[in-house]
């Protein structure tokens, strides 16, 4: 389901689940915070709700969520921390601090994480 200007991302009498992603792989690398932002202000969804579809839903919808989706005990240590509280400004997504990965941290000189 495309995300479209004053569309609506969700079904809420059907609870159809909604994940963040792609499976373009021509996109530029590290844009994907911005579709966080695009499902809070296009599709209508709540900050929480558009984190959700970035994490437990993804994981979920990939049957990878045994593994990674949300900060559990036993599961991998991938985690992206952003400077500020996403809840409120949603746009924080898009501007990671670092980026852990299987409890490595990743970073540049500058600040923003590597891959």
């Amino acid at each position: 389901m495309a995300i479209l200007p004053t569309g609506n991302a969700e079904d809420p009498e059907n609870k159809v689940p909604i994940a963040l992603g792609t499976d373009a792989g021509v996109s530029h690398h590290g844009a994907n915070g911005h579709e966080f932002t695009l499902m809070v202000q296009w599709g209508g969804m709540t900050p929480m709700e558009s984190i959700v579809a970035g994490t437990s839903n993804a994981a979920k919808l990939l049957g990878w969520d045994k593994n990674l989706g949300t900060l559990t005990t036993g599961k991998w240590a991938d985690i992206v921390a952003v400077p500020g509280d996403p809840i409120a400004d949603i746009k924080v997504m898009e501007k990671p601090v670092f980026v852990m990965k299987n409890g490595v941290v990743y970073k540049t000189p500058n600040g923003a994480p590597t891959m």
